[in-house]
């Protein structure tokens, strides 16, 4: 079964848009995320950003106080929130890329060039329980140095397929680029999740990738539940992934 984390991010977007500094406001996004498991999502997924532009330090510790599935903590590999981690000990972190002028998180993490620093982190949260996913672009050297990490999961980052879905030609040869990636990946020990600009449209298409064991979806449900409510905007998620059954 594809299983499904809620990412809970601009629930709290939302919230910082009025309260921001204020430590209270709404919407909240711990309930958004009781919500999204009530309505039978498989995780959760929040990021904390260095800039803490949407999710705050203490919406972590009530997400992990709260969430009766899998949390998952989006986070850079910066000693700041490293430590926030091994001391929140969610269930498994993501390490993605981070900018300061970027809207969102824009592409994958350059594991070769920090193979070094990540096998640290890697070994860290290993050492406390965490397990560990790396979000990367669907690059063949790029999730070589992901096993060479050690990490458990990757995830890949599926913007440019989401970009160019609307272009037969160059979604087709993303859509290639992802299902070569999960292959790779596969073969060499690594689980594979996936996301990034995935939607109620689009995902369907994702299914022609293998090995996939979770989709993480944020934007989409949250803009569908300004319309129909979270509850009905997950389960409407939940019901475009059934039927996925892993390529050969």
């Amino acid at each position: 079964m594809l299983k499904l984390g809620v990412n809970i991010d601009h629930v709290a977007t939302v919230r910082e848009a009025r309260y921001r500094g204020l430590g209270h406001g709404e919407p909240c996004p711990v309930m958004a995320a009781k919500i999204s498991e009530a309505a039978g999502a498989h995780g959760i997924t929040a990021h904390l950003r260095e800039d803490r532009r949407h999710i705050q330090d203490r919406d972590i510790w009530r997400l992990r106080e709260s969430i009766q599935t899998r949390f998952n903590l989006e986070m850079a590999n910066s000693p700041e929130i490293v430590a926030i981690a091994l001391r929140l000990k969610p269930h498994i972190v993501c390490l993605v890329p981070e900018r300061r002028q970027e809207v969102t998180t824009e592409g994958g993490l350059d594991v070769i060039a920090a193979e070094k620093s990540l096998t640290k982190t890697r070994q860290q949260m290993q050492a406390a329980g965490i397990e560990v996913s790396l979000f990367i672009a669907p690059d063949p050297q790029q999730i070589e140095a992901s096993a060479r990490v050690g990490a458990q999961f990757i995830e890949l980052h599926t913007g440019q397929f989401a970009e160019h879905f609307y272009d037969t030609e160059k979604c087709e040869f993303e859509l290639q680029r992802l299902i070569d990636g999960a292959k790779q990946a596969h073969s060499l020990g690594l689980q594979v999740n996936a996301g990034h600009g995935l939607n109620y449209e689009n995902t369907k298409t994702i299914f022609r990738v293998p090995h996939l064991v979770e989709l993480n979806i944020g934007h989409s449900i949250v803009s569908r539940a300004v319309f129909v409510g979270f509850e009905t905007a997950v389960k409407e998620m939940l019901a475009v992934m059934q039927g996925y059954r892993s390529p050969a």
